[in-house]
């Protein structure tokens, strides 16, 4: 039964020696976390929680005795007295008492957690959009969206071929997380690029809104190594649930080898993108645009989602006038404002990959090779 379950973890807690090693283990408690702030908050949390039972069993004891003691079988009689100051008195001061005495190292974590450094050791942007983040490392020159996860995505489309249950990290797994070293200040500047969304790693011991048109600041430092995983926590619009945040944290080593990869492979790409405009090309580079910027909406086999995202294998967008086509890509969609505008996200090149690709990818075979000059023109 599950009041036996919680007595038996409450005598678990108690009995062990260190309560917060236990706690970390124990599916019915927050998280201790991997900041100084998340697990502040985590001690912060205990001392509130046993302050609670401290006043519970106090009161309920008091409550107990005075009702088997004063029962009417003992003859006990009420009295008849409608005040009395000195009671009152306690009764208030008592309350007072212990809410400052938790209002000050409440009051000191909360300042700690909306503090500063004066120089963080990297900073990161955080860009949220309907539904995946963008992170961009500009002091490295590397930029990348996070999607959700494809095993995910495939699971939550009620396909009879699939389960929840078969997708690891269902809903919290996405392709590309954010990749931060272990004991360094990192400054996350979050912001959005339509509406509010909230990015929020439990273990990080915060939520931070994104809000369009002004950044948020948060200083985070990572003391293990680890993959923690969180939401989008503000209703956001219908992909809201698809929206996950995964952090990666790596030993300082393997993040100078995970940078240099990544500036490795962003070298390849420029190559290729300088070289000639070839429907291979374009096909190519459409593909893994469509995968990390349309997928999440239009699905990776472009049957998109009925009565919301409108089908592109087949589609009169897709099939349709080239013009058309590149101005919906370009400025985003006045009948359905969820179609984000990405004429300030990709470059000109960049659209007329994945204009392409839609164009040619899946039954559609229009033959059409967007170039990045007619990009240009349509802007």
């Amino acid at each position: 039964m599950m009041w036996k379950r919680l007595l038996l973890t409450l005598f678990t807690l108690t009995a062990s020696g260190g309560i917060a090693a236990q706690q970390k283990e124990s599916a019915f408690n927050m998280p201790v976390g991997v900041t100084e702030v998340s697990r502040d908050a985590f001690d912060m949390h205990m001392l509130l929680f046993w302050t609670c039972v401290g006043i519970g069993v106090s009161v309920f004891s008091v409550m107990a005795w005075s009702l088997y003691h004063h029962r009417r079988s003992r003859g006990a009689k009420a009295a008849k007295f409608s005040e009395n100051t000195t009671v009152e008195v306690v009764w208030t001061i008592i309350p007072v008492l212990i809410l400052t005495a938790v209002t000050v190292p409440a009051t000191a974590i909360l300042l700690k957690t909306n503090a500063e450094s004066p120089n963080p050791d990297m900073v990161v942007d955080v860009h949220g959009s309907q539904w995946k983040w963008k992170y961009v490392y500009p002091e490295e020159d590397i930029s990348f969206f996070s999607n959700l996860a494809t095993s995910s995505r495939d699971a939550s489309q009620m396909n009879p071929e699939t389960s929840p249950a078969d997708a690891p990290d269902y809903l919290l797994a996405v392709d590309n997380p954010l990749v931060v070293p272990t004991d360094k200040t990192i400054r996350l500047r979050i912001t959005s690029d339509d509406v509010i969304h909230s990015w929020w790693v439990p273990q990080l011991g915060f939520k931070l809104d994104a809000v369009p048109g002004s950044f948020n600041n948060a200083d985070i430092r990572i003391d293990e190594p680890g993959t923690y995983r969180g939401q989008c926590a503000e209703l956001c619009g219908t992909g809201h649930a698809y929206m996950p945040v995964v952090v990666k944290a790596l030993a300082p080593p393997a993040y100078a080898e995970w940078v240099a990869e990544k500036k490795e492979a962003a070298a390849k790409e420029a190559a290729q993108a300088s070289g000639p405009w070839t429907m291979e090309t374009a096909m190519a580079q459409g593909k893994k645009l469509y995968a990390s910027a349309c997928a999440s909406c239009h699905q990776a086999n472009g049957q998109g989602i009925e009565g919301t995202f409108p089908a592109l294998d087949g589609g009169k967008i897709t099939t349709g006038p080239v013009k058309g086509h590149m101005d919906i890509v370009i400025h985003g969609s006045e009948k359905n404002p969820v179609m984000q505008a990405y004429g300030g996200q990709l470059s000109d090149r960049e659209i007329a990959a994945v204009v392409t690709y839609e164009r040619n990818a899946w039954s559609n075979d229009t033959g059409d090779l967007v170039t990045p000059e007619a990009v240009e023109a349509a802007r």
